[in-house]
């Protein structure tokens, strides 16, 4: 019977436990299936040297037969054991960053909106104090003839009009807040 010795077992690496790789290959698949979920513009974005792996990301968003689609995902995750997932992981990162700040500037314009229709024309002065070069006369404009539409019960035009101004100023002038 061989004999135990402590040393030799605390000073050997053991390689990871089949469940651990198992595991490291799922997050490697789940992430490759983020990236077929990206447009062509949001892929342009990640660095992905891998030519096969762009290629096999872009036949797999074509894919319609679900049991395909599967087995291309757990493809992607093969190919991407190969290459170093850290800074794809990153850019993922920062694009879902930027499309949560996106929005909540779009609630708080949405909530900014509908605080100015409810307050009626002086509801005017809440887009001035947050956007100092907002036109007075078109905001006011706009609130009145939301109150017309309401009292005729016409669609809500000036509501989006609305909108469409205030996102116009935010891009223009940026949120200071």
């Amino acid at each position: 019977m061989p004999e135990y010795r402590e040393d030799e077992s605390q000073g050997a690496e053991e390689p990871p436990s089949k469940s651990a790789r198992k595991r490291h290959m799922l997050g490697l698949q789940a992430m490759g299936e983020s990236l077929v979920g990206l447009s062509d513009k949001q892929l342009a974005q990640i660095p992905i040297d891998n030519e096969q792996l762009l290629s096999a990301i872009r036949e797999c968003r074509q894919m319609r037969s679900n049991s395909a689609h599967k087995r291309h995902l757990q493809f992607i995750g093969k190919l991407m054991r190969n290459i170093d997932p850290a800074p794809i992981e990153q850019a993922l990162l920062m694009l879902h960053k930027t499309q949560q700040q996106n929005a909540v500037a779009f609630h708080q314009l949405e909530q900014l909106r509908e605080d100015i229709l409810a307050a009626g024309v002086g509801g005017v002065e809440l887009a001035v104090m947050r956007f100092p070069a907002a036109d007075r006369q078109q905001l006011r404009q706009l609130a009145l003839q939301h109150q017309r539409e309401i009292e005729r019960n016409k669609p809500p035009s000036a509501s989006r009009k609305l909108f469409r101004y205030l996102k116009e100023l935010q891009q223009t002038y940026g949120d200071p807040d």
